[in-house]
């Protein structure tokens, strides 16, 4: 068995057996109690408690001869083990020593929480006893702290009593509440006013930039004069049977389909962005264009070849083209008013974007009124080559040149699409601004004393006068 004198905190073990069989392993084992260190040996002195175990029992297992502890070690009286073990049983018997209950009274407050928690004004701390601390803070001057219990009992004086004092606290904070729920709703009525006034403004943007804006105007200008020249154009292929009139004809309905996709496009591209698209919709805009240009490729060009081809391997004697060429020439005057308009626009975009009436088209600054331009370039130019034709085919008589005229207005719409999915393309893909524009930006943000650097700078042209974007900033923190 093992036992722990608790007072010194010394394992002293004492292991009793009446076998003489085990004389010697026991003798081994706990003859002598392990030597304390010196201020425990001082401990033990101050307290009359020395302790050594010993057996009864000799190393050759006599039971007769008993061991000496004191010529050992004259500090250590020896003890019968009975005694260590009264001891022992003593000590379990001695009550745990009673640790006081948890208290605050010694806790020391700010005046800042004795105002805060407690309600109390900095008169009524006038009277109550202050004592220095160190301050929490570096380079701090030592602060002037409250007994926490002097200040609960000033609170109880104050306010009668500690119930009164949790009424005062629970009325402040309804009306903390009260005041937050004012104010949360003062807020949410300026938020709702401002986006009323943001919607307006939306409102105003749609009218100058929707379809009833510059862009708008030339594009519906151009649905209703390529409506009327498409049924005009189909009167007069249905009388004559002139291949070069059905690809125009073809030519000005694809033109108003398109035009119309386009209109689509502009109205929808000035609609607020919302949850769903953050950036808007103006990009809808050139997907209409990229949707105009693979129409005009497959039905107008598509068709006028095909309407060619098949005019080459079966030819046929036309009829009279007088009122073919009256056609044509109403055709090419209201043809030739449209792309008047679109020229006048593009003009004044160029001139309002600092660049050239050249650069404005190639860059497809605005789709839709790049593709009316091109779609009214290649009408008046188709509408020359058709009236060319069919003179020839007058002047021959025979079918072939008006077969070819066909072809030709096929390929010169081919061209114009082809332009036309290009630029959209490269468009909605994610192009990016010049870099005059770009410079500007970087300029404008290199001149912020809190900047110190830009890196990985990328612009890109959203659409209806939007750019994103985009940047790596080095802050100076000092």
């Amino acid at each position: 068995m093992t036992l722990f004198y608790k007072n010194l905190g010394v394992p002293c073990k004492c292991i009793i057996s009446s076998m003489k069989s085990d004389a010697i392993l026991i003798r081994k084992l706990s003859r002598y109690v392990t030597r304390y260190q010196t201020h425990e040996i001082s401990i033990a002195k101050n307290q009359l408690w020395p302790i050594r175990c010993f057996s009864s029992i000799s190393d050759d297992g006599n039971d007769d001869v008993k061991a000496k502890p004191e010529e050992k070690d004259p500090l250590l009286k020896s003890v019968p083990v009975k005694t260590v073990l009264d001891k022992v049983s003593f000590e379990k018997n001695v009550d745990k020593v009673q640790r006081p209950e948890k208290s605050v009274d010694r806790n020391y407050i700010t005046a800042r929480r004795a105002m805060t928690e407690f309600m109390l004004k900095s008169t009524d701390l006038e009277g109550l006893k202050t004592i220095k601390r160190r301050s929490p803070f570096d380079d701090e001057p030592p602060i002037n702290v409250y007994w926490r219990k002097d200040v609960v009992a000033k609170a109880s004086e104050v306010w009668g009593s500690q119930e009164g004092l949790v009424t005062q606290l629970i009325k402040r904070e309804i009306e903390r509440k009260k005041k937050q729920q004012t104010m949360f709703t003062i807020k949410a009525h300026r938020r709702n006013n401002r986006r009323q006034t943001l919607n307006k403004n939306d409102l105003k943007t749609q009218k100058s930039s929707g379809l009833f804006g510059d862009s708008g105007r030339v594009v519906l200008t151009a649905v209703f004069i390529n409506g009327m020249n498409t049924i005009f154009k189909g009167l007069a292929w249905f009388y004559t049977g002139s291949h070069s009139m059905f690809s125009e004809c073809i030519h000005s309905m694809a033109d108003t389909i398109n035009q119309v996709i386009l209109a689509f496009g502009i109205y929808k591209s000035v609609q607020i962005a919302d949850s769903y698209h953050p950036y808007g919709y103006s990009n809808m805009k050139y997907v209409a264009s990229l949707i105009s240009g693979v129409g005009i490729f497959c039905i107008g060009s598509g068709l006028s070849i095909y309407h060619g081809v098949t005019g080459l391997i079966h030819a046929e004697p036309l009829d009279s083209l007088f009122w073919a060429y009256f056609v044509l020439g109403g055709s090419f005057i209201s043809e030739g008013a449209t792309l008047a308009v679109a020229i006048n626009n593009i003009k004044k975009c160029s001139k309002e974007s600092n660049i050239s009436f050249l650069q404005y088209v190639l860059r497809g600054h605005d789709p839709t009124v790049n593709v009316v331009l091109l779609e009214d370039c290649a009408a008046v130019l188709s509408i020359g080559v058709a009236a060319v034709c069919m003179s020839l085919t007058s002047y021959l008589n025979t079918p072939i040149p008006d077969a070819v005229g066909s072809l030709l207005v096929g390929g010169i719409l081919g061209t114009v699409a082809s332009f036309i999915i290009y630029t959209n393309t490269s468009a909605i893909v994610g192009r990016s601004i010049s870099q005059t524009y770009l410079n500007k930006i970087n300029a404008e943000l290199e001149s912020d004393v809190m900047i110190r650097a830009i890196h990985d700078v990328k612009g890109i042209d959203m659409g209806n006068s939007l750019i994103r974007y985009k940047a790596e900033l080095d802050f100076d923190g000092r």
